[in-house]
Order: structure tokens, then C-alpha cells, then sequence
């Protein structure tokens, strides 16, 4: 399978970190996803995809056109099918805000259909893509069609979540939550409220994401990994916490991890493989 992706340009890389295609057959048709500090937006250009919640009792979302997602805060499995023609952006954790217009609590752990939210909108993006339109095409279309879509000026608070959020990024979640706070000459309560309204969740919670990516992203299957070590540098002080969350957030042990990274290995300069594993 081919992945095709870019930066966007400003002003919409503030808000959204990139654009891409996924194109042709998977070397795996499921995926195991866990909690990473983004949002989305998938639009289908071929065979549906399936989205499966890891929460118990939650049927699988059929992704036929295209669909929003909201921070993910549990794992979920992509099904793709035989063969993929997939676009989809990653937004930045608060990026969705000035975009669609619903809160983002509402969005957080959910998956909501593009026209319910840009109405009437799919059938005319995927035809102005077309049906053999080349990648960049597909990205040049899907860029425009979000410089539209950008607010004229941010949702109140935004400022504040893109000025904390900034640091939780540069960060990589280890800035203590109260420190955000004092820096911003806000209360740690007004903070966490502009972040459920702009994120779908606190900014401790963001920054344990931010955490679990910084470490899951610094595994190299290759050598022999400190699981220790690692989980130190990426800001867990606590041994039992940090083993406790890694299950939750991929369904594996550390070493079951390790494991199935060295039987499956990322392929070189393919992010959707960076910290999926193969659900198979």
C-alpha cells in the first residue's frame, strides 16, 4: 500500500499536522490503533473500511463515504479491504474545532459521518478528485476544500488550548499540568474547560497521550530495549502505571509489543505503521 502525505500550508497548519492518501493493497487488511494525540477525517474513494471500538458491545462503524473522529482516547481496529483508496487527515488534537463546528466532547471516542456535519458535501469532493485522480490532485482538493471550511476567526479559548497545547507538544506531555496553567494566567479549572471544549478532554489526559506516543514512537524493535529506560524518558515515573496503560492503550503487554514489532516491523517511511500494530 502507498502513502502519500504533506504538511499543509498555513493558516491550516496550525490547525492540522498532515494531509494524505492511502492507496493500493495493505500488507495487513486489520489494524490495532491505539491513542494518539490526533483527530480525523477519512473520506472513502473505494471498498468500505471498517472501524471497530475496542470498548465491549460498541458494533463496528462502516466507513463507506467519509467520516470525522474525534480524539481517541481507547485503541480501535481499521479493517481495511482488498484493495485501499483511502484520504484522511490528521488533525491536531483541538484542530477539528474551527472546522466543524460541534464540541469537541462530543467527538471524543465517537465517529460522526462527514454530512452530517458538511452537508451535502462528500459526493462533490470525491467528484472533484475524480475517479483516476493522482495524489496530489487528491491533496490539492482536499486542502482547499478545508481553507473553505476555516473559520474566519477561532472559537473563543482556542488561543489559549493552541498556547498549551503547544508546549504539551513540544513537551511530549511531560510539562506538569499546573505549570500550563500558571503560564497561561489562567485557573487549572478554566484551562481543563477550554480543552474539553476544544480537545474532547483535559489537559492531563492530553498529556498522557502525549506521553504514550513519544514512547510508543521511540521503540526500535531492531535492538535491545530498556523498557525502563524508555518509559522514564517519555515522563512515567511509576512502573505498575506505566505497564497498567500501555495494556489499555494497545491491548498488549510490553513485551507482547516488543514481540509482535519484531515479527511485523514498521516499513521505513510509512507513518500508519509507525505506532499501529497488525490486529491479526
Amino acid at each position: 500500500m502507498e502513502y502519500v502525505g504533506r504538511a499543509p500550508c498555513p493558516p491550516l497548519d496550525r490547525f492540522v499536522d498532515d494531509i494524505y492518501c492511502l492507496s493500493g493493497v495493505p500488507r495487513h487488511r486489520r489494524m490495532n490503533i491505539p491513542p494518539m494525540p490526533s483527530a480525523h477525517l477519512f473520506l472513502n474513494l473505494g471498498d468500505p473500511v471498517l472501524l471497530r471500538d475496542s470498548a465491549p458491545g460498541v458494533p463496528p462503524a462502516v466507513l463507506a463515504e467519509g467520516w470525522f473522529m474525534g480524539l481517541w482516547t481507547r485503541r480501535f481496529v481499521v479493517e481495511y479491504p482488498a484493495r485501499v483508496r483511502l484520504v484522511g487527515v490528521h488533525f491536531k488534537p483541538w484542530g477539528l474545532a474551527p472546522f466543524v463546528g460541534v464540541p469537541a466532547s462530543e467527538l471524543r471516542d465517537r465517529w460522526l459521518p462527514v454530512d452530517t456535519v458538511w452537508r451535502r458535501s462528500v459526493d462533490r469532493i470525491r467528484n472533484r478528485i475524480g475517479d483516476t485522480g493522482s495524489a496530489a490532485h487528491t491533496l490539492d482538493v482536499l486542502e482547499a476544500e478545508l481553507l473553505s471550511r476555516l473559520a474566519e476567526a477561532p472559537p473563543r479559548g482556542l488561543d489559549l488550548v493552541l498556547h498549551a497545547g503547544g508546549r504539551l507538544v513540544t513537551s511530549g506531555g511531560a510539562v506538569p499540568v499546573a505549570a500550563l496553567a500558571t503560564e497561561a494566567g489562567v485557573s487549572g479549572n478554566h484551562l481543563a474547560a477550554q480543552f474539553k471544549a476544544h480537545a474532547g478532554v483535559t489537559p492531563k489526559r492530553l498529556a498522557r497521550i502525549y506521553r504514550f506516543a513519544r514512547l510508543i514512537l521511540a521503540v526500535d524493535a531492531r535492538r535491545p530495549t530498556g523498557w525502563p529506560e524508555l518509559a522514564y524518558t517519555a515522563g512515567y515515573f511509576d512502573q505498575a502505571h506505566f505497564s497498567r496503560e500501555f495494556k489499555d492503550f494497545t491491548g498488549h503487554t510490553p513485551t507482547e509489543y516488543l514481540a509482535l514489532r519484531r515479527r511485523f516491523p514498521a516499513a521505513p517511511g510509512f507513518p500508519p505503521d509507525a505506532g499501529p500494530m497488525p490486529a491479526d
